[in-house]
C-alpha cells in the first residue's frame, strides 16, 4: 500500500506539480488552505508525511506549521515546508518548529522527491524500532 502525503499549498500549479511528481510512489492528497487541511486531518486517517506552505490565504504566516508541529495529535507526522518566503526567515522558523526538511520556491522537484523518500524511510525505521522496544 502506498504511503499517504497531505500537500497544503494555495497555488494550484504547485499542487498539480506535487501530485504529478509524487503521485507515482505515494497517495497524494492536496488541499488549498489551512482550514481544508485541518478538516482533512480531523476526518481521515493520518498521513505519513505533510508538505505545507507556511503562507496560506486563510491563516497568518507560519500559523499552520506552528499548530501542526506543536500538536499532540499531529506533531509526530514529519513535516516538509515549501516556502515562498525569504530563505533566512524560512530556515529560522523551520529550526524553531523542528521541521525536518524545507525548500524555498522555486525548488527542484527531484531534490524534493529524494528528501521525501529519505524522510518516509527514516519514519518507517523509527516506527519499527519503537514497535520492537
Amino acid at each position: 500500500m502506498k504511503k499517504q502525503i497531505l500537500a497544503i499549498d494555495d497555488s494550484k500549479a504547485i499542487r498539480f506539480l506535487l501530485q504529478t511528481v509524487l503521485g507515482r510512489d505515494y497517495n497524494v492528497i492536496t488541499v488549498p488552505d489551512g482550514c481544508s487541511a485541518m478538516y482533512y486531518l480531523s476526518h481521515r486517517q493520518m498521513p505519513d508525511l505533510i508538505i505545507a506552505d507556511p503562507q496560506l490565504p486563510d491563516m497568518d504566516n507560519w500559523e499552520l506549521i506552528q499548530q501542526l508541529s506543536s500538536s499532540g495529535m499531529y506533531g509526530d507526522i514529519p513535516l516538509v515546508v515549501l516556502s515562498g518566503l525569504d530563505r533566512q526567515e524560512t530556515e529560522t522558523k523551520c529550526l524553531e518548529y523542528g521541521i525536518v526538511k524545507y525548500f524555498v520556491k522555486p525548488f527542484n522537484p527531484v531534490d524534493l522527491m529524494n528528501a521525501i523518500r529519505e524522510v518516509v524511510k527514516t519514519r518507517k525505521l523509527d516506527k519499527d524500532i519503537s514497535m520492537a522496544s
